[in-house]
């Protein structure tokens, strides 16, 4: 299975003004964490690390170091995580008929998270992982008062790996690029597309690394894996 892994972002809700990806949990860059349970993951054959070119460099010495068996592919990333991924579907081996894609940023993801993900998206078209949602949600208006509340049943918290089928990205990418979409991940192309996305079941550890607090979060399930 062919991983792509969008890292081309800065981190300025981190406070930071370089890719929030360089910085490091338990000693280790995020997208280290990230790196290693890809190379965990039974499925996955090859990784592609979608970033800007000014952090080749530092991505360079971090997979030196890390000494991976699996065959990384640097490639460069757009001004949107959309243009990344893009760039990232150009880059794939003749091969791949179907990829995974996983934010760097979720760098908890367990390599059986990215094996079932890799297992389901050989029957479906499209997939996401995602959990149920806990909490009640209140759909808002722009003066701050709540207009309704969804059936919490129904709700779902998208996370990565979200997995395609090429061909048909490639072609949702085409369609996004034609009528001007601009949308924050894959699995909302197939949707504008018409085309079925099914859900496996994510993990409640896979938070997305955004801020200072979620940084001192993953630095302890970190640790709790120990």
């Amino acid at each position: 299975m062919y991983l792509l892994i969008p890292a081309a972002g800065l981190g300025r809700r981190m406070g930071s003004d370089r890719n929030k990806l360089l910085l490091t949990v338990r000693s280790q860059p995020i997208i280290a964490w990230t790196l290693k349970a890809a190379e965990a993951a039974q499925s996955i054959s090859w990784i592609g690390i979608i970033s800007q070119p000014t952090d080749w460099d530092d991505l360079k010495a971090i997979l030196a170091d890390l000494k991976l068996n699996k065959p990384v592919e640097l490639i460069p990333g757009g001004a949107t995580r959309q243009e990344s991924v893009y760039n990232g579907l150009q880059a794939l081996p003749e091969a791949a008929e179907q990829v995974l894609i996983h934010d760097g940023a979720r760098c908890l993801a367990t390599p059986d998270l990215l094996n079932a993900c890799a297992e389901a998206i050989r029957h479906c078209p499209g997939l996401i992982a995602a959990i149920p949602v806990k909490d009640t949600i209140k759909v808002v208006d722009e003066n701050g008062i709540i207009q309704s509340t969804p059936d919490r049943s129904q709700l779902w918290a998208a996370q990565t790996p979200q997995g395609f089928d090429v061909n048909l990205l490639r072609q949702c990418h085409a369609e996004g690029v034609r009528q001007g979409w601009e949308v924050t991940d894959d699995a909302a192309l197939f949707e504008k597309c018409g085309i079925e996305v099914q859900i496996v079941e994510g993990e409640e550890t896979n938070l997305k690394v955004t801020t200072p607090q979620d940084l001192a979060i993953a630095e302890f399930i970190l640790k709790s894996r120990e």
